[in-house]
């Protein structure tokens, strides 16, 4: 995309975010859910699809442009991304990087425009950052797979047309596999109660002797879904570490905006050297963050590092804004633990960042991986 039109994109979320969805954030806060005029708005500004091929609709972003709207999405109720953000990351990227070109085309034009919502069923019980636990299965059965197993903590499951389902196909080998929601056999469970993040549903997927026709195996090929999930988990790292530079930089803008008008025996708490302390550490680290995740997408981009750079900066983005987030807290004193002030909202939204797209101490070992690698003899 030329650099003009991807202003003119960056410019008009940014507009829409703090004029539509800020204004909303109690609503979808108290509803658990997002008002259906933003979805609606959100699909029509192409947002469900920015990550996705132009020739299937999307918008074409690169991983650059991808972290920059990010900063602009991670600014408002973390809700709000994640309604179309597995369309475009985990899920859509599954497709994007493996599938066929008949299941490109028939998939990707319907995620692009939000006709189709689709979610990344790796997760399990007892495979959760880790997918070498992995124990859905999937047998062949003449033209169709049977799927047996349980998926846990499934972003959107309960809104997924589609689900990109990984399993074992014999012991050592996993694949993926696209299933539609409504298949018999295909469970979704209740909606989870989550700490934070609310109106970002997550929930349970079972199945139960599920029949998955052949030729919906994504590339035709079995034994590539380890490498499907690292692909897309690598490239989503980066985007979550992007949310998180947004939103350390609205928790800041919230704690400058109180430290500047509260007062404590008449004088405004901003003139408080500690206060006036806790916000430039948050300064310096948001500063810092937005750094890495700039140079961790331009080296992606070019192919240099598309693993190691991405798990340093989720690493270290989103263990920063839970430092800014308890920053925030602590400025606004007793007022940052009610319910309607938005940094205590913000408090409970960050801490997910830690763990999903692989936690931080998941990323600690690839980070060291990669520095080791090759020096073993």
């Amino acid at each position: 995309m030329e650099d003009s039109e991807f202003q003119a994109v960056l410019s008009a979320v940014r507009t829409f975010v703090r004029k539509e969805v800020v204004p909303a954030e109690d609503v979808i806060e108290q509803t658990d859910d997002i008002p259906a005029e933003l979805k609606q708005k959100a699909a029509g500004m192409g947002l469900f699809g920015y990550a996705l091929p132009e020739e299937y609709g999307g918008m074409g972003f690169t991983a650059s442009e991808d972290v920059r709207l990010a900063m602009e999405l991670g600014y408002t109720a973390p809700a709000f991304r994640s309604m179309f953000g597995t369309n475009n990351g985990i899920a859509g990227q599954v497709l994007v990087n493996f599938g066929t070109d008949e299941q490109k085309q028939r998939f990707l034009p319907k995620l692009a425009s939000g006709e189709m919502v689709a979610s990344f069923a790796l997760t399990e019980p007892e495979a959760g950052s880790d997918p070498s636990g992995l124990r859905t299965r999937a047998v062949r059965e003449g033209d169709h797979y049977v799927l047996n197993g349980q998926k846990r903590f499934i972003t959107n499951a309960v809104r997924a047309d589609i689900l990109m389902v990984f399993a074992r196909t014999s012991d050592e080998a996993i694949s993926v596999f696209v299933v539609d929601a409504h298949t018999d056999g295909v469970t979704i469970g209740p909606k989870d109660e989550k700490m934070g993040q609310r109106g970002s549903t997550t929930s349970e997927v079972f199945f139960t002797d599920a029949k998955v026709p052949a030729e919906n195996l994504v590339g035709g090929v079995e034994g590539e879904g380890f490498a499907a999930a690292m692909r897309s988990l690598s490239k989503g790292r980066l985007h979550i570490a992007a949310l998180c530079v947004g939103l350390a930089d609205r928790l800041l803008e919230e704690s400058v905006n109180h430290a500047a008008n509260t007062r404590q025996g008449g004088t405004p708490i901003a003139e408080f050297q500690l206060v006036q302390a806790m916000l430039a550490e948050s300064q310096t680290e948001i500063y810092a963050a937005r750094a890495m995740v700039l140079e961790a997408a331009r080296r992606f981009d070019d192919g240099s590092d598309r693993r190691m750079g991405p798990s340093c900066a989720k690493l270290f983005s989103s263990e920063m804004v839970g430092r800014v987030a308890d920053r925030a807290v602590q400025i606004h004193g007793g007022m940052g633990y009610m319910r309607e002030v938005p940094v205590e909202r913000f408090y409970r939204d960050a801490r997910l960042y830690r763990i999903y797209e692989g936690t931080s101490e998941i990323q600690k070992l690839v980070i060291a991986k990669q520095l080791l690698k090759g020096q073993a003899r």
